[in-house]
Order: structure tokens, then C-alpha cells, then sequence
């Protein structure tokens, strides 16, 4: 090889950043080969370890800064590499590569969160989820940094960290953890009644998920995409996942806490791990920019969304997440996200949060990473060259060359050059802008009630009952009398029904009238009556993407099925049932009275995946038991599989039996439920396969609660 091959080769591990140690000598990080990573170097056997042992202070030292400040929303995260693909080119609308090249396979990293809990918190929290894109493409990267909730709690930035000091653990005892049920939080959403269609969101089952990938995204804010002309265009993103909008009961929630508090972390990982890839398309609604103002609403209002039936979304392209990360910390906790990366053909509108936000994510990311150069991390390079003349700072990983790091510059040949727009250069939207300094709020931001009225319309009665519990709960948990209060008041103006619900689970009566909340519209001599929430509008009667019960799949691939089985079990049975599941790409595991292996009736054996009392019924999509004298009574012997079945009816799941496991099933609840679809004895799989597509059986929930488990 030559002097320059190996240069280059040299050149370009160093620019790599991987390692994999295989087969490798260890050594410091300065490269010097070490022959003893297990004992200090000492004084003497018993002696004082001295000083000089630069081996143990780089490796303790390392240690001892292993952990960065962790992010102060969204702190607990899972991710994983994809790559996203454009069905047709959308150059109508913008000049972006991305959205333009169908010939491109854009990789992609996907960050997805819980927002309130720290690092240490479970996946199941009550909250809001965050979802977000990182794509690699050849003009530079572009981030689209969103929620699974097209809409924001706040409206503008400066109200933030009142939003997240209101939601985290209170100061003086710093409890709850990744909980909102708590004074704090209803004292400030009470008050700050802008706040309540994000918060009516958060109390229906958008908030607790079955899986990040049954979950949408969406970007919140209106951004504008620039075509080649110079036209723009508003645009909402949004994150259609194909397997469907699912989520659990918070019944459910609870157990899984104690059962696999990492559930959704895991669930995304084996679903990858096993090559069942998850998948969304990314859709548009575009909005000409002479149609801004006609709308009841105002579309730069982070606490609006579009519905659907007013501007349908286009589905452009499709993203797969085909690979999961190698290193947890360098990909995942590392990842840098920003809103205001991005590409010519996207820009921003002014939206006063996401205006907060272009500023606010540098800053932070400063914080957290601890230099400017955070983008030179692997996971966050984009992939095409960069040059400029920013130069040094901490970790600074570029060995620039040359004299000049100046513009303009005769000594460098004036490089790096400017480009021009016709080369790609970026160009902000030439808006017009003819106002005064002020700090206030447009009025057209006052309308905080109608939004959340048409989301509670919009659900079927079991959501609806949903929210009215979940209100219950968080309310129950509050001490201070007047800020329920002042809660059923500020419900009570979104919905009567819903108020009278909550009221009642309170013990509590509605209030005719409180003390008006102060918005911060207001500026510094405005009136505050004349900034108080506008009049309730219906614009739209119900808008069915709203409710998860018209966001459904056929698909059940992925679905985790249990099949409950003692020594004896009918092999055939389960051999038929297990190949028609898994023929969908569902996946399929033995839960047995015991662990290792468990006989089927023809004295084979097969491998337990969960004994019993390690698993619980929260953990999976559907349960099917097969027959078998041998196992049904070993099963009836053992009482927590009564309570596994019972829960699974409980929760309204899909329940496949055979016809001789009688001795059991009479033992349970099963007899509650006549004429019920998703409880299925002696059925074929195909109609087991149909219930588990459909992910739930809501209509049995009445008479459900009433199983004690």
C-alpha cells in the first residue's frame, strides 16, 4: 500500500470514529498498549496506590465523566437508524432534495421519549411522547423535532420553563416522578386555560401508547416549504404509522410499571431485532399562503391543529427503522436534535413557540454536550462535507488546515466560497414584516376551548370515559380544594358531560364561577378581561382521526400472543394456532406453569419463553389457550393462571380457547361475557387473527371492570 493510500486509509478511521474490539491489544486512549487493567500501581503490594498510575486516573477519570447532564424534557429516550424513501416528487411545493428525489434512500435517526420523567422513570407514564427525526440528506440535515401530539400545551416560548416547572416533581419534596397528577401542574393549567387541548390529550390513551411504533408524530408547528419559484406554502407534518394508533388501558399502565418498567424501550428493540421493521408515511397538509386567515382558528397557533376533513394530509414518502443502535450513550443519548435544522425548501413561520424554540435548542444542546462542536459526534455529522471557518472550542474533532479561518480571504483563494442560490444556497423566505415592537399576543390566539370540545367529541364513548377517569385520577390527587375547582370549571367550559363525570368521581360540585384566569396574551397596560378565553365555536361536529378506533391496521405483526400451557398441552393444537400467528408475523410465546422446557401431549419438548410467575397478561397483545387434560389441570392447580386470563378479559383482549380446557375457563370470569367477538372457543385462527387486528373489544369494558384481579 502507499504512503498515500495508508495516509488516507489513516485519515479516514479517524474521521470513522468506530471501534470494535475484536481480536484487538488494549490500550490507553492515547494509544500506549496495557498488560494489566485489574490492579493499581502501588507502593508495594499493600502500599498506597501512587500518583503517577496515569493508567488508573485516564480509566477513573473516563468513569467519572461517563454521564452528561441529561435532558431536561425528554430525558428518556430509545432511537434507532432507518431510512426514508419519497413515493412522487413533491416539487410543487419546495426545492428540497428530500422531497423532490425519489431516486434517494435518506438515512434517518428517530429518537422517541417520554417528555416529564428523568432518565431513571418508566416508559409507561401518563405523558406526552416524543418523536423525533433526524434525516441525513444531501443538502444538509434537517430535523423534524415533534411529539405524538399535533399540538402544544403553551403558545408561546416564554411560557415554557413555567410549563416544566409546573410538571416537574414539586421543589420542596421532589415528588412525583414523571407524573402530572399533582397540584403544581393543575394549578398552573387552571390558570392557564391555553393549555387545556395538549392537557385533554394527554388525559385520553394517546398518552400510554401500546408501542412507539403504534403511535403517530407529528411536527406541532406550521412550517412553510419554499418551491424553485420562491412560492411558499404552509405545511403541518404528520407520522402515519402502518401498523395502526393503539394504545392500553391505565389499569394496564400500572402493572406494567412493576412488570417491565423498559416495555416500549424493549418492544422497539425486538421488533427491529427480529426484522420486523416498523414503519410510517410521512404526510403533508399543505396550506396555500393566501388561505391563512381562513380559518376559525389561527393555523400559527401551536395549540390548533388542522383537521383532517378541513385540509386532508398527503402521504409523500414512507420511513422504515431498519437498525438499531450499536452504543446506546454515543447514538442515542448523544443525538442532537434542533428545529431549526434544516434545508433549502423548508422554513419557519411565526409561530411564537417554535420561534422560542430555534434559539432555545443551541442553547441547550451547549449545555448538554458541553462545546459547539456537539455536531462533529458521529450521530450527528451530517453526511455530506462541511467547510467554513469556525474553528477550536472544546472537543473539537476537525483538524482544519491552511492560514485563513476569516471571509472574505485572498490568501485561501477565498474558500471556503459563498454558494449561490442557483447551487443550493440557502435563502430565507422574503416575508414582509411591517410592525411594532411589542410584547403581547394576537387575539385570534384567544380561542382555548373549541379545539378541545371537538377532540372530546370526536371520541367513542369508551374513550370518552377514558378521559373523564383519567381527569378523575390526576384531579384525586391534587390537595388543594380550589384548584379542583377551578378545574371542573375550566372542564366544565369544554364539556358539560365531561365535567359532571369528574365532578361526580370527585365527590365535588361544578362551580358557576371562579376568579378568572389571567392569560399571558395580556401586555404590560392591556386589560386582562379583555384577553380572557374567547366564546366556544363548532366549526367541525367530530373529526374521526381523532379517535383511535378509526386508526386501526390489519396487520398483526408484531403482536405478542401468549399461549398458556402446562405439561401435557396439545401439540397439534398449538402447532396449528402458532402457524397460522406467525404466518402474520405475529410473535408467539410458550408461557408455562414452569420454566425450561414444557411437554406437549406427545412427549416432546419445547422451550418455555416465561414461566408464570415471571410474566404478567399486561405484557401481551392477546392470549390463547390450548387443550390438553394434562396441562388444563396443571393450569388450574396453579392460580395465577385464573388471574392471567382474567386480566386479559379484563382489559378487553382478544381470548382464544379450545373446547377441552372447560375445567379451567369455569374457574374464571369468562362466564360474564355472552356473545362476545373477541372471545373465541373452538374457533379457527382466522378469527382469532381478525379479534387481535382489531386490538381491542371495547364494548366489553362495562361489564370488565368489574372482574376483580
Amino acid at each position: 500500500m502507499s504512503e498515500e493510500k495508508k495516509e488516507n486509509k489513516k485519515t479516514q478511521d479517524l474521521a470513522s470514529n468506530t471501534k470494535d474490539g475484536t481480536g484487538k491489544t488494549m490500550t490507553t486512549n492515547q494509544g500506549v498498549k496495557v498488560n494489566d487493567t485489574n490492579n493499581s500501581l502501588k507502593a508495594g503490594e499493600r502500599g498506597a496506590t501512587l500518583l503517577e498510575d496515569f493508567i488508573l486516573r485516564e480509566k477513573i477519570t473516563h468513569f467519572d465523566h461517563e454521564r452528561i447532564p441529561e435532558r431536561i424534557v425528554h430525558a428518556r429516550g430509545s432511537g434507532a437508524h432507518g431510512v426514508f424513501e419519497l413515493y412522487e416528487s413533491q416539487e410543487e411545493v419546495t426545492k428540497a432534495g428530500i422531497f423532490t428525489d425519489t431516486t434517494r434512500k435518506t438515512p434517518v435517526f428517530v429518537r422517541f421519549s417520554t417528555v416529564a420523567g428523568n432518565k431513571g422513570s418508566a416508559d409507561l407514564a401518563r405523558d406526552v411522547r416524543g418523536f423525533a427525526t433526524k434525516f441525513y440528506t444531501e443538502e444538509g440535515i434537517f430535523d423534524l423535532v415533534g411529539n405524538n401530539m399535533p399540538i402544544f400545551f403553551i403558545q408561546d416560548s416564554m411560557k415554557f420553563p413555567d410549563l416544566i416547572h409546573a410538571v416537574k416533581p414539586e421543589p420542596d419534596k421532589d415528588i412525583p416522578q414523571a407524573a402530572s397528577a399533582h397540584d403544581t401542574f393543575y394549578d398552573f393549567v387552571s390558570r392557564t386555560t391555553e393549555t387545556l387541548h395538549n392537557h385533554i390529550w394527554v388525559m385520553s390513551d394517546r398518552a400510554i401508547p401500546r408501542s412507539f411504533r403504534m403511535m403517530e408524530g407529528f411536527g406541532i408547528h406550521t412550517f412553510r416549504l419554499i418551491n424553485a419559484e420562491g412560492k411558499s406554502h404552509f405545511v403541518k407534518f404528520h407520522w402515519k404509522p402502518l401498523l395502526g394508533t393503539h394504545s392500553i388501558t391505565w389499569d394496564e399502565a400500572v402493572k406494567i410499571h412493576g412488570a417491565d418498567s423498559d416495555f416500549h424501550r424493549r418492544d422497539l428493540w425486538d421488533a427491529i431485532d427480529s426484522g420486523e421493521y416498523p414503519e410510517w408515511e410521512l404526510g403533508f397538509q399543505i396550506i396555500p399562503e393566501e388561505d391563512e386567515h381562513k380559518f376559525d382558528f389561527d393555523i400559527l397557533d401551536p395549540t390548533k391543529l388542522i383537521p383532517e376533513e378541513m385540509v386532508p394530509v398527503k402521504r409523500v414518502g414512507k420511513m422504515t427503522l431498519n437498525r438499531n443502535p450499536d452504543n446506546f450513550f454515543a447514538e442515542t443519548e448523544q443525538v442532537a436534535f434542533h428545529p431549526g435544522h434544516v434545508v433549502p425548501g423548508i422554513d419557519f413561520s411565526n409561530d411564537p413557540l417554535l420561534q422560542g424554540r430555534l434559539f432555545s435548542y443551541t442553547d441547550t444542546q451547549l449545555s448538554r454536550l458541553g462545546s459547539p462542536n456537539f455536531h462533529e459526534i458521529p450521530i450527528n455529522r451530517p453526511i455530506n462535507p462541511t467547510h467554513n471557518n469556525q474553528r477550536d472550542a472544546q472537543m473539537r474533532m476537525t483538524v482544519d488546515k491552511g492560514k485563513t479561518a476569516y471571509f472574505p480571504n485572498s490568501i485561501g483563494g477565498g474558500c471556503p466560497h459563498l454558494a449561490k442560490m442557483a447551487q443550493g444556497g440557502f435563502t430565507s423566505y422574503e416575508e414582509r414584516i411591517d410592525a411594532r415592537k411589542i410584547r403581547a399576543r394576537s387575539t385570534s390566539f384567544n380561542d382555548h376551548y373549541s379545539q378541545p370540545a371537538l377532540f372530546y367529541r370526536s371520541l367513542t364513548d369508551w374513550e370518552q370515559q377514558h378521559v373523564a377517569d383519567a381527569y378523575t385520577f390526576e384531579l384525586g390527587k391534587c390537595t388543594y380544594d380550589h384548584i379542583k375547582q377551578r378545574m371542573l370549571y375550566v372542564i366544565n367550559q369544554i364539556d358539560n358531560d365531561l365535567a359532571i363525570k369528574v365532578a361526580d368521581g370527585l365527590g365535588m360540585q361544578i362551580p358557576s364561577e371562579i376568579e378568572q384566569p389571567v392569560n399571558q396574551a395580556i401586555g404590560a397596560d392591556a386589560d386582562p378581561a379583555d384577553h380572557q378565553p374567547g366564546p366556544k365555536k363548532e366549526y367541525l361536529k367530530k373529526s374521526e382521526a381523532l379517535s383511535l378506533t378509526h386508526l386501526n391496521s390489519d396487520s398483526i405483526a408484531t403482536r405478542k400472543i401468549a399461549f398458556l400451557v402446562g405439561d401435557g398441552f396439545d401439540g397439534e393444537q398449538v402447532m396449528k394456532m402458532k402457524k397460522a400467528l406467525t404466518e402474520k408475523n405475529a410473535m408467539v410465546h410458550l408461557v408455562a406453569t414452569h420454566g425450561g422446557t414444557v411437554k406437549c401431549d406427545h412427549d416432546k419438548d419445547h422451550k418455555v419463553d416465561a414461566a408464570l410467575l415471571t410474566t404478567e397478561s399486561v405484557l401481551y397483545d392477546a392470549v390463547y389457550l390450548p387443550g390438553g387434560s394434562k396441562s388444563i389441570k396443571a393450569l388450574t392447580e396453579a392460580p395465577k393462571s385464573i388471574k392471567f386470563i382474567n386480566e386479559t378479559l379484563k382489559h378487553c383482549k382478544a381470548f382464544a380457547a379450545e373446547k377441552d380446557t372447560t375445567a379451567l375457563l369455569d374457574k374464571t370470569a369468562i362466564n360474564l361475557f355472552e356473545d362476545d367477538a373477541a372471545i373465541l372457543i373452538g374457533k379457527q385462527p382466522e378469527q382469532f387473527i381478525k379479534q387481535i387486528a382489531a386490538h381491542r373489544n371495547w364494548v366489553r369494558q362495562p361489564k370488565a371492570m368489574s372482574i376483580p384481579v
